[in-house]
């Protein structure tokens, strides 16, 4: 296993950290607290050829792996710019079309996603069942050539800003027996799909939705894959997934890491560097250390998923999510201790993360569901849940 990443990636990295840059932390927070969207840094990087590095060159992308993808998104937030729809529209639902969708889904989608031109969200989580997939009350059911869609979602992303959103619905077969799950194609201006945002005390141009769906009715090329086989494609899209929201983590860690060491070289008290300090120093060295173990792990994770070790990697997703979610949060916190009531101040730009790092504790998958993973698969023990 190499433990250093390629020409081609390293290179990749220092074009989007300069892509990032230009825009930086001000116009994201600009956008996020006029109500605006981060629409020219999503152009700029779809022309690019960033957000679809993962796609298949047959469809305009980059033909690289999630690897390549989550690298764009960690540099992303690193500059300030953590773009949440990276997680969902690229990595899963891109993913998703292009090993399950038919060759007419992958004609009209995967281009759009190559450059850029097509966003996508994507709708699993709901108030009694969580991510849970086994108790989904969302329903779809076959009426002639088309299906029906009923039910609702909530804490879906970016719908808004989406074309479409990829909906996780059990199917119902003609005696009403509920089914696997299957995924659906939902354009957002269908009729009968409505939707109202949630009021979040975070700081993003990406806001949460609670979605409804009252007999929307989809055409049969709206499924994706096969209806009995919902759960194998969902965890195709669910990994990649916690690949890019360890990378979205990193990557915001790394921004507030650089904040509070040139803080801490260059805020003097006394004539001397708070810096030079082991209460500073020290603190910020255990998070270095951190935030580099959960991004080597994250790596790992991308390696495993590109060489189609789905097992493997799920477990490696899960455990790298878990990392890079405790190294944010920590570090993040700890960034605003070096900075004292600088910390919390706009100037300084760390208040607006602390949010932010916290929800990584919390979403896409939870700590606890992470570690209840680990327990049963890894160390075999007892399911707890």
């Amino acid at each position: 296993m190499n433990y250093t990443e390629s020409v081609e990636r390293r290179a990749l990295r220092a074009a989007v950290a300069d892509l990032g840059a230009r825009y930086g932390q001000r116009y994201f927070l600009d956008k996020a607290r006029t109500g605006g969207k981060t629409t020219e840094l999503w152009a700029e990087a779809g022309k690019l050829g960033y957000l679809g590095v993962a796609v298949p060159e047959e469809f305009g992308g980059g033909g690289g792996g999630i690897g390549d993808l989550a690298a764009v998104c960690e540099e992303l937030a690193a500059t300030g710019c953590p773009l949440l729809l990276m997680v969902v529209s690229p990595a899963i639902c891109a993913t998703v079309i292009a090993r399950f969708g038919t060759d007419e889904q992958k004609q009209r989608w995967l281009p759009g996603f190559a450059e850029g031109t097509t966003t996508m969200a994507f709708a699993i989580t709901e108030p009694d069942a969580g991510s849970n997939a086994h108790e989904l009350a969302t329903s779809v059911r076959r009426d002639g050539t088309d299906w029906v869609l009923n039910g609702g979602k909530y804490y879906i992303s970016g719908v808004d800003e989406a074309d479409a959103v990829l909906v996780v619905a059990r199917h119902v077969d003609e005696n009403g027996q509920r089914l696997l799950p299957s995924l659906m194609i939902v354009p957002t201006d269908a009729p009968g799909f409505t939707f109202q945002p949630i009021e979040m005390d975070i700081v993003s141009p990406e806001k949460q939705f609670t979605c409804f769906f009252d007999d929307v009715r989809l055409p049969s090329d709206a499924l994706v894959g096969a209806p009995d086989a919902g759960l194998a494609q969902i965890f195709a899209g669910l990994n990649p997934e916690r690949i890019m929201a360890a990378s979205f983590s990193t990557g915001m860690a790394r921004f507030a890491l650089d904040k509070a060491t040139a803080y801490a070289r260059t805020r003097s008290v006394w004539g001397t560097p708070i810096g030079a300090h082991q209460g500073i120093a020290h603190p910020l060295a255990q998070c270095a250390m951190q935030l580099e173990l959960a991004r080597l792990m994250t790596q790992k994770a991308a390696a495993l998923y590109d060489a189609g070790q789905d097992k493997a990697a799920g477990e490696a997703a899960n455990i790298a999510k878990y990392a890079a979610a405790e190294a944010c949060a920590a570090t993040v916190d700890q960034a605003i201790q070096v900075h004292g009531g600088n910390g919390i101040a706009s100037e300084y730009g760390l208040g607006a993360l602390l949010t932010a790092s916290r929800v990584s504790r919390i979403a896409p998958v939870s700590r606890e569901m992470i570690l209840n993973f680990v327990a049963q698969h890894t160390l075999k023990l007892p399911r707890s849940y």
